[in-house]
């Protein structure tokens, strides 16, 4: 099998960041799939399952009531937990989303209150939260954020 394009970047050399991962056309739409970085993979602690994800929970909810909105294909962490993937419609770059992200990931740092969606019948694993590590790790992404480090 050939491996996928975001395996044969070098993940030990990787920073935290936010990038293009990949374009797709199909029928004359582009969706583009972006790599939000928040930790170093293979050389800093991974975000833990509670963290990572109660902030699938806020960003999700935050950006599907943003002004992207419509744009918005999906939201969510990536396995080895270092980050998360931001797929949109259209053929965007990462300058196009990084004043949205940034806004994504202040509101999440500052959230008060009950967790978007994590009730018992909105959510297949509702007790797995960490607001306090999720405020944790968006704060750790905005800084990282300011190094405007976008492109592979």
């Amino acid at each position: 099998m050939n491996l996928i394009p975001s395996f044969t970047i070098d993940h030990n050399k990787l920073l935290p960041g936010l990038y293009v991962s990949r374009k797709d056309e199909k029928e004359g739409v582009t969706v583009t799939t972006f790599d939000l970085r928040v930790t170093a993979p293979n050389r800093e602690e991974v975000m833990t399952t509670g963290a990572i994800h109660t902030i699938e929970h806020i960003v999700a909810t935050y950006l599907r009531n943003s002004r992207i909105a419509d744009s918005v294909v999906y939201f969510g962490p990536m396995g080895c937990r270092t980050g998360f993937y931001l797929v949109l419609f259209g053929d965007l770059t990462s300058v196009d989303v990084l004043p949205i992200v940034k806004e994504a990931f202040a509101f999440a740092s500052e959230f008060e209150g009950e967790i978007p969606g994590a009730k018992p019948e909105e959510c297949g694993n509702y007790s797995d939260q960490d607001l306090d590590g999720a405020k944790k790790y968006a704060k750790k992404y905005l800084f990282e954020l300011e190094n405007y480090r976008l492109e592979y």
